[in-house]
């Protein structure tokens, strides 16, 4: 599986949140301590949303994170509100820069950690429900690739928890219709810039670890002596796959088959369901 960290709030250097803490995403990639896999060296990405333009750029590599030196360059002089950062631990699909997270279409950012299980005997059955106008925009063979576009072609860029309810439900009918049991696992994040919407979801009801960060002013008034909390605007939150440090109460796991969203103001933590095309849902 796989590692990611989501940041959004005060503009800060990459490097402040990828590598400086405790149990950094680039710490995860030797010593993971919640993942399937205990290192994720088949290969990372980064991407960013720049102060002056509205899409994103990506960093993507095949090599591990922690000795990359492009990575750490870009890190230590690029500053943004909003970033997304991720290690592979791949599935199965071949190890190449096509297959590294983040994925992009315009301005949308996409990761995922899991699995769509006997993906090859799905994938043809799930590509073909990929809008052909955005088909020949998949460059790589991941399943976390192909979710994103049906999110995509199931309205991603109007309605992002519909979007990736339908992908979820079809990827399950599709399965079930296969003979193939507990298809789905996922933790996904999207963003267009503005916001980020987070899903913790698995057919089996037993999914990968998503935690979100306390509120800024309540560890304010936790850890009062703590200097780089008075730095940060009080909407700061970061959504990780597994929590950067041991402050106590900084983090929060998210909720089984539910979806958070980190925006301005206060965020929303709602349940997730998957979506049926015929509204039954599972059977057996």
């Amino acid at each position: 599986m796989c590692r990611w960290i989501a940041y959004s709030g005060t503009p800060v250097l990459l490097s402040q949140v990828l590598f400086q803490p405790e149990h950094s995403l680039i710490d995860q990639s030797l010593h993971s301590r919640m993942g399937v896999e205990t290192t994720n060296g088949d290969g990372f990405g980064i991407g960013w949303y720049p102060q002056e333009t509205a899409d994103p750029a990506v960093l993507r590599d095949v090599g591990p994170a922690w000795n990359n030196r492009n990575l750490r360059e870009v890190a230590h002089h690029t500053r943004s509100k909003l970033f997304f950062g991720h290690i592979r631990a791949s599935t199965g699909t071949a190890v190449q820069q096509s297959n590294c997270h983040p994925f992009r279409s315009g301005r949308w950012l996409w990761m995922h950690n899991g699995v769509i299980n006997e993906f090859r005997r799905l994938r043809r059955d799930l590509a073909l429900v990929v809008d052909p106008a955005l088909y020949a925009d998949i460059e790589g063979s991941t399943d976390s690739e192909v979710m994103f576009f049906l999110a995509l072609t199931f309205g991603l860029t109007d309605d992002p928890p519909g979007a990736v309810a339908r992908m979820a439900g079809l990827v399950e009918t599709t399965a079930e219709a296969h003979g193939i049991r507990h298809p789905l696992q996922m933790t996904v994040a999207v963003s267009d810039g503005e916001r980020i919407w987070a899903f913790r979801y698995s057919t089996e009801g037993r999914s990968r670890s998503l935690y979100v960060s306390t509120e800024v002013d309540a560890l304010r008034a936790l850890h009062p002596d703590v200097s780089f909390l008075r730095e940060l605007s009080d909407e700061t939150r970061l959504v990780v796959s597994e929590p950067l440090g041991d402050l106590p109460g900084a983090w929060n796991e998210v909720p089984e088959s539910s979806y958070g969203v980190v925006q301005p103001g206060r965020g929303v933590l709602r349940p997730f369901t998957p979506e049926y095309a015929d509204g039954a849902g599972l059977r057996g």
